[in-house]
């Protein structure tokens, strides 16, 4: 097994993406905090949940200096659909921008479908009783200057066109049960 562990770290070293700086990429806010339990301002009103729903403020730092454009996915793989549930995804979002203020989005960005069937922010709303839920916050630092898709592209149609220009990703992991 020793042998095997100088290929596994050139590997690592290989895989690491093209362009990244020395520093970490990574996403943050003043709202949300990683593995806490998400405000009552930024929860979904509907379906039953009576929150303020209002997105984040979010920033971040440390993208790498190759980024031509930046994208964001809130994802809660434990709904239970069989295929998680999308509350949010924003992209073309210029690439020098390094924060979201509090219910809002950098001109220029184009927020998808949800799949709650809209565009725009969709907080969390578990069912009632289940257990807390992880909202995944995903920041995509991307090698394109725009995503070409419609008006009306859905979070998973966006998430495939991401994954082909995607050079580096910060996440941030939060909860909500109620």
């Amino acid at each position: 097994m020793l042998r095997l562990l100088p290929a596994v770290a050139l590997t690592t070293v290989l895989a690491a993406p093209a362009g990244a700086q020395a520093g970490a990429f990574t996403l943050t806010s003043t709202d949300v905090h990683a593995g806490q339990q998400i405000a009552a301002a930024q929860v979904y009103k509907g379906m039953g949940c009576s929150g303020g729903n209002v997105s984040p403020e979010l920033q971040w730092k440390g993208a790498p200096a190759n980024t031509k454009s930046l994208a964001l996915t809130i994802y809660d793989p434990d709904a239970p659909t069989g295929s998680g549930w999308w509350h949010w995804v924003v992209y073309n979002i210029p690439a020098k921008t390094t924060k979201f203020a509090a219910g809002s989005v950098p001109a220029g960005a184009v927020q998808g479908n949800t799949d709650f069937g809209t565009p725009g922010y969709g907080g969390p709303c578990p069912p009632a009783g289940d257990k807390a839920h992880h909202y995944i916050f995903t920041l995509y630092a991307l090698d394109v200057d725009k995503l070409d898709l419609p008006a009306g592209t859905t979070a998973a149609a966006v998430g495939y066109t991401l994954h082909g220009h995607t050079i580096a990703k910060a996440t941030l992991t939060a909860l909500y049960s109620h």
